[in-house]
């Protein structure tokens, strides 16, 4: 069952921009990192791209 995100659609703060940038530059998975900033993977991909970060395929 997919998790559900209730911050559909909701503008990116600066806060979770940085914590973005960071979890990427750890190597974190997508799964991860969705679940840390409460976000669908599909949010975390829009935004890593906007960024042109690589996010960290899964181990």
């Amino acid at each position: 069952m997919k998790e559900h995100f209730e911050r559909h659609k909701q503008a990116w703060t600066s806060e979770e921009i940085q914590k973005l940038h960071a979890f990427a530059k750890k190597g974190m998975t997508l799964k991860a990192i969705s679940k840390a900033l409460t976000r669908s993977e599909e949010s975390i991909k829009t935004r890593a791209k906007q960024d042109k970060l690589t996010i960290a395929k899964k181990r």
